[in-house]
């Protein structure tokens, strides 16, 4: 007896190891949404049968079928090799129902979920709208971006009522990041905001990277400040300081600058670290100082006007020389004391003065207002006067009227 059960011990291992695996292989092992490989081994009107290393075969029902993309369904053959999502590992017949379309959808979602934890841009279309925002398309994913994250595509559209904003996108391309993508709620939320702050924010690095001082460049002016103007340079935003918009003073922007102008300005300065561009409109235009200093003369009669007062003195501006000031000090103001110059001068005034000093070095003028009549200028004066007379009748009459 010991002999026959030693004998049938070999068939009895090879039955248990073949109930094994197939216990292993049954559908019990499956779970509802598993992503399986499988081998599709027959295609019908009704259904398709998939090969997915079970006892059983899987199924493709016609009913999913119907609702498969055509340009899905037409490239299936027999023999591929697809990925399918279990929608239920035995039904009452027995079969495995199968899905490729929840496959895809899975896929995509994962998708969605790596180009949201990669901070990836996505150029998409506007399909359609709502009330509440943007419908587009990720993949086979619907995705929504809402009105407040949806950018006004120029000056004054956010007056507009929202669905008249949001109906002018349809059928338009549109650069959006992902910013939710929850499969269970069925939420792939986007947004065309976040995206361009991180374009611009590209778009700057690039700039900050190739910007160097004294380089020209041409940008657009997008805000007004008390202190100066801001310049979109086609990605990243720089300032031009009051002090550089203009070779002539300048009380705020707005008096030389409008939002919206189109301007060539020069680098002054890139701070890479603090991420910041100093600019300058004035140094693109003539310097009046340079044209100045080579026709004025110490000592010369000018014709200026008052621009502001100081306690200690009076600026004018030449007016032969646009951009170009010079200070009266309030000793040069008079020939008794003064007390503040509103005494002798106020802001507006045109008037003849006298340059007393040329400071090249500093770029300074010194202005006399005491000293117009002064006798010790009078032989210079006498010379200007026969130069420009005689300047006046080398132009002809036609020209010097």
């Amino acid at each position: 007896m010991n002999e026959e059960t030693q004998q049938d011990r070999p068939e009895n291992a090879s039955a248990m190891t073949e109930m094994g695996e197939w216990l292993e292989m049954s559908p019990s092992s499956l779970r509802r949404g598993d992503i399986v490989r499988g081998t599709i081994v027959r295609i019908t009107p009704t259904e398709i049968l998939v090969d997915i290393g079970m006892k059983a075969e899987g199924v493709i029902t016609g009913r999913e079928l119907e609702r498969m993309p055509r340009e899905i369904r037409e490239v299936l053959r027999e023999g591929d090799v697809i990925q399918v999502q279990v929608v239920s590992p035995e039904d009452r017949s027995g079969n495995i129902l199968l899905s490729l379309q929840r496959a895809l959808m899975e896929e995509d979602w994962q998708q969605a979920r790596r180009l949201m934890q990669d901070g990836e841009i996505l150029e998409l279309t506007v399909n359609g709208y709502n009330k509440g925002g943007l419908v587009v398309k990720v993949g086979r994913l619907r995705g929504f971006i809402p009105a407040s994250h949806v950018v006004p595509q120029e000056a004054g559209e956010e007056k507009l009522p929202v669905e008249q904003r949001l109906k002018r996108r349809v059928g338009q391309k549109i650069y959006a990041r992902i910013i939710e993508a929850d499969p269970e709620a069925n939420r792939l939320i986007l947004s065309e905001r976040a995206a361009q702050q991180e374009l611009r924010r590209r778009q700057k690095e690039e700039l900050l990277a190739r910007l160097e001082p004294g380089m020209r460049v041409k940008g657009r002016v997008i805000s007004l400040a008390d202190f100066g103007a801001f310049v979109d340079l086609g990605g990243a935003d720089g300032l031009i300081h009051i002090s550089e918009l203009s070779w002539r003073r300048v009380s705020h922007p707005r008096e030389v600058l409008s939002v919206g102008q189109e301007i060539e300005v020069e680098v002054i300065s890139v701070d890479r670290e603090r991420r910041r561009i100093a600019l300058s409109r004035k140094r693109v235009e003539p310097d009046p100082w340079q044209q100045a200093i080579t026709q004025l003369r110490e000592g010369q009669l000018v014709e200026a006007v008052i621009t502001r007062l100081t306690n200690f003195g009076a600026f004018a501006a030449l007016k032969e020389f646009p951009g170009v000031e010079g200070l009266i000090h309030i000793s040069e103001l008079a020939e008794h004391r003064v007390h503040h110059p509103k005494e002798v001068v106020r802001e507006g005034e045109e008037l003849v003065v006298r340059l007393i000093r040329i400071d090249r070095e500093n770029r300074r003028l010194a202005l006399s207002l005491r000293r117009v009549a002064s006798p010790e200028y009078a032989m210079l004066d006498w010379e200007m006067a026969q130069a420009r007379l005689r300047a006046s009748e080398e132009r002809g009459p036609e020209e010097a009227s």
